[in-house]
């Protein structure tokens, strides 16, 4: 039998144990905290701090003034209309394409799960050249689109086809995974005690996944404010440009707020 350790040997060889804390340990995590908030408030804090601070330089009234412009305006309007019409057919598309790939196999499967992620690989600018190019009035179609007075590039139609490129793979890659780890063994269960196709989508795997759907959606869906922004900057209003950019601020934070709620509360009912 082992000869009993010192009290004291029994102290000193748990605190050098690895993980136990020590003052090197205390002084290293502190570090590591002050560096990381010192970070963050230069790259993250002092920018925000930096709009609002110009946006409210001359007083609430200038701030609240910016809003009524009609330009102003015109781009909030622009920015909801976009989003009402992308939102419904990103939801058919993510819906479509994450029960395709989560619960079917198939021959281009992986194709397709490439293709989703093929916006999220490919700069805004890219894509954006390639509808000029389509839709533009030297492209493929800019001909025939002109001969029948139809407006896409620098119209709605092209703000919501680009919307709708940048944005779409985000329900799809929230829900293929979530699908993928609830399994088919509900919509099994269903079909075989006699569930319809349409029933058993309805009433078992979409309010599984409604969390995820939503959670999908919970993204910024154009750039018509901040290109606002930028005309605005350009033509020297600055504060008309900085109360723009802090609404943006304000619906970037609440975007985050929100997405975390829903995080949460779909993670409790699962």
């Amino acid at each position: 039998m082992a000869a009993a350790l010192p009290h004291g040997a029994l102290a000193d060889d748990a605190a050098t144990r690895p993980g136990q804390h020590t003052w090197m340990h205390a002084i290293v995590r502190w570090l590591c905290i002050t560096i990381s908030l010192t970070f963050l408030a230069a790259v993250l804090l002092a920018p925000l701090a930096t709009v609002f601070a110009m946006a409210l330089g001359r007083g609430l009234a200038a701030y609240l003034n910016g809003f009524t412009d009609p330009d102003t305006l015109a781009a909030i309007r622009l920015t909801l209309t976009t989003a009402l019409v992308v939102v419904p057919l990103n939801t058919v598309f993510g819906l479509a394409a994450a029960w395709a790939i989560a619960k079917f196999e198939f021959r281009g499967k992986s194709v397709l799960i490439t293709l989703i992620d093929l916006p999220l690989a490919i700069s805004p600018v890219i894509s954006g050249m390639v509808f000029v190019l389509l839709f533009g009035l030297h492209g493929w179609f800019g001909v025939w689109l002109q001969e029948h007075d139809i407006s896409i590039v620098f119209a709605l139609p092209g703000i919501i086809l680009a919307t709708m490129f940048v944005t779409f793979p985000y329900v799809a890659r929230e829900l293929i995974p979530l699908m993928q780890q609830l399994g088919n063994d509900e919509e099994e269960a269903a079909i075989t005690l006699g569930a319809g196709g349409w029933m058993t989508f309805f009433r078992v795997t979409l309010p599984k996944v409604r969390w995820g759907l939503v959670s999908g959606h919970i993204r910024g869906l154009t750039n018509t404010m901040p290109l606002h922004i930028e005309i605005l900057y350009n033509e020297y209003n600055f504060v008309g440009a900085f109360a723009v950019a802090s609404l943006l601020t304000l619906l970037a934070v609440l975007t985050l707020l929100v997405k975390t709620l829903v995080e949460r509360t779909g993670y409790r009912r699962r």
